[in-house]
């Protein structure tokens, strides 16, 4: 059994448990939410600050400044109309703009503003970062989490989906073909009402048996 920290906020536990996996490991079974079924695909993830950069005023005077806020709101606008990549599996890359800080008080034209955006990959980080690029002039960008979207193992016998989350399976390579399989569902997961059902939670100590069993096979 391994146990990891920091997932939700940059693997940490995962990165030092992949330099010290078994040379004997040859599967690790993921136990994210997948409502019983096996992953086909997990998206991969690309983390990004957005800064923009803007000359200090007296609001009174707005013509002596020059606002980042309005510079990083024209960057994000433009987000929506960018050709993000496209996987027949997995669908459309997407984002989420999940921070904004910036400004120093309501009555300074603001000299610095951020955004840290998220993206729910589908393709190589390198096509998303190519797209990404159209909005260097206005924003520097500064790249914060990077993780390439997964293949899974599968087996016989098991419901597939391909899932649009990320999990620490990209960054445990050394611990052999991965397996995503695991009770309950994703979308109640974070939210104050997450639950597994017991008969899923009953079904899964039987479907991972299994897996064991087929994959020492």
């Amino acid at each position: 059994m391994l146990f990891v920290v920091g997932e939700e906020r940059g693997s940490d536990g995962a990165e030092v448990a992949n330099v010290q996996a078994p040379a004997s490991c040859r599967f690790l079974i993921n136990g994210e939410p997948t409502d019983n079924r096996l992953g086909l695909a997990t998206r991969g993830v690309y983390r990004v600050r957005l800064h923009a950069h803007g000359r200090a005023a007296h609001s009174s005077y707005p013509e002596l400044g020059e606002s980042a806020t309005e510079k990083l709101v024209d960057a994000l606008v433009r987000l929506r109309t960018l050709p993000w990549p496209v996987d027949p599996d997995m669908g459309t890359t997407h984002y989420n703009v999940g921070l904004l800080t910036g400004g120093v008080a309501p009555n300074v034209t603001p000299p610095h503003a951020v955004a840290e955006v998220l993206f729910r990959t589908v393709a190589e980080t390198q096509a998303v970062r190519d797209v990404l690029a159209a909005l260097a002039p206005v924003v520097t960008i500064e790249e914060v989490l990077e993780s390439a979207p997964i293949r899974m193992h599968t087996v016989p016998g098991f419901d597939t989906a391909a899932f649009p989350y990320m999990t620490d399976i990209a960054l445990l390579p050394r611990w052999g073909k991965p397996l995503l399989y695991g009770p309950g569902s994703i979308l109640v997961a974070h939210t104050d009402d997450e639950y597994v059902e017991v008969p899923h939670l009953e079904r899964a100590v039987v479907d991972y048996v299994a897996l064991a069993r087929q994959l020492r096979a």
